[in-house]
């Protein structure tokens, strides 16, 4: 079967730029290479194809040749023409392939990773617990982490003084190496070297080689008013330090709100429960409840039932990102009396049986709920 015109192969015009070409090639190769293809016969013949192409027309002699006689300047018997060899096995890589896998497999790596070997730092987290005033009101406070600092010993470098990295022999200080599978070629982080490009022979006795030892740092850290469980505060440079010059991680402090005594926070809102007497429930009264500015009272009107919800405006919190603070929520608990004495509970009955005499006015709800359950069973 004849040969199709390389300049068709690739899809440019015959005076395409070696930037044409790569790019054309970077895209037929994308399309039909036998990975993403791997039961397509026809897939892995362009493949090929493309790649003899692209081998020929981006060598400027290769090229002057084919251009002059075309596919013959590379047949057995051409002379100086042939004797530069006629396009590599499907075995063989070219450079512009491997650089479409470099970029995606050497430049994925985390950290600002690549050819180079420089990472970022890692982010660090750190819970805090604060009180829910602490969080209210807005605190500083001081924590200590554990990081890793330039070793003082070999200042950074991971070499034993007196001593100097390398040029790593296994990448020639690229920091990269290439992997070749039969036609398959991947650039990837040298394993010898691990990107930097260097080794050390007499690695820094303090720090092993690394550059990095472990110690603690004391920082201060402002929260806040109005922040929430599961906020995070960044503290920008105070993560991990990166490799081989990249830039330092941040610090995440995540805040955690410490359970309180007496209210449950909602949001902007404050909850508590407030436990009044029978009498008071019955009578009505004034009863004093906590707030976190201090003590507020509230009016309990007559005849008030359990559950009954009282709202303090503006006695919550002012969140982070509002403008103004929530309400405060009291639920009324009516508590029944304990310990009563022999007289308590005379007095008790005697009311028991006075309402009695007049449910429905005394006792509306469980009379209301008695005719319920009686129409139940009666059908």
């Amino acid at each position: 079967m004849a040969k199709r015109d390389y300049y068709d192969v690739l899809g440019v015009n015959r005076d395409a730029s070696d930037d044409d070409l790569k790019k054309a090639y970077r895209k037929l190769a994308m399309k039909y290479h036998p990975d993403r293809n791997p039961d397509s016969k026809d897939a892995e013949e362009k493949f090929k194809e493309a790649k003899e192409a692209h081998e020929i027309l981006s060598d400027p002699q290769k090229r002057a040749a084919y251009d002059q006689f075309g596919h013959a300047a590379f047949e057995a018997g051409m002379g100086a023409a042939g004797a530069g060899g006629g396009p590599q096995g499907f075995g063989g890589f070219s450079d512009a392939f491997g650089d479409i896998f470099g970029e995606i497999f050497g430049n994925a790596r985390g950290g600002g990773g690549g050819r180079s070997g420089v990472y970022r730092g890692s982010d660090l987290r750190y819970n805090l617990e604060v009180t829910l005033e602490e969080a209210a009101r807005g605190t500083e406070t001081r924590i200590r982490i554990p990081t890793h600092d330039e070793c003082d010993t070999c200042h950074g470098s991971g070499a034993k003084p007196g001593t100097q990295a390398k040029t790593c022999p296994t990448c020639n200080g690229a920091g990269q190496v290439r992997m070749q599978q039969g036609f398959f070629s991947v650039q990837q982080t040298c394993p010898r070297c691990h990107g930097s490009g260097k080794i050390i022979p007499d690695p820094c006795g303090t720090c092993g080689g690394s550059g990095r030892v472990k110690k603690q740092k004391t920082l201060s850290v402002k929260i806040p008013a109005g922040v929430d469980t599961g906020d995070r505060i960044r503290l920008s440079g105070e993560g991990e330090p990166g490799m081989n010059g990249g830039p330092t991680g941040d610090l995440y402090v995540v805040v955690n709100i410490k359970d309180h005594p007496v209210f449950q926070r909602d949001g902007n809102d404050l909850h508590c429960e407030m436990p009044i007497s029978f009498t008071t429930a019955a009578l009505g009264g004034e009863i004093e409840i906590p707030t976190l500015d201090g003590a507020a009272k509230i009016r309990i009107p007559s005849e008030t039932q359990s559950g009954k919800v009282f709202r303090l405006r503006g006695k919550g919190i002012k969140g982070v990102r509002s403008s103004a603070y929530g309400d405060l929520h009291c639920h009324v608990v009516v508590e029944t009396p304990v310990n009563l004495t022999a007289r308590q509970k005379e007095l008790l009955r005697e009311l028991e049986d006075i309402n009695a005499t007049d449910s429905s006015t005394h006792n509306p709800r469980a009379k209301s709920w008695m005719d319920r359950v009686k129409e139940f069973f009666e059908g």
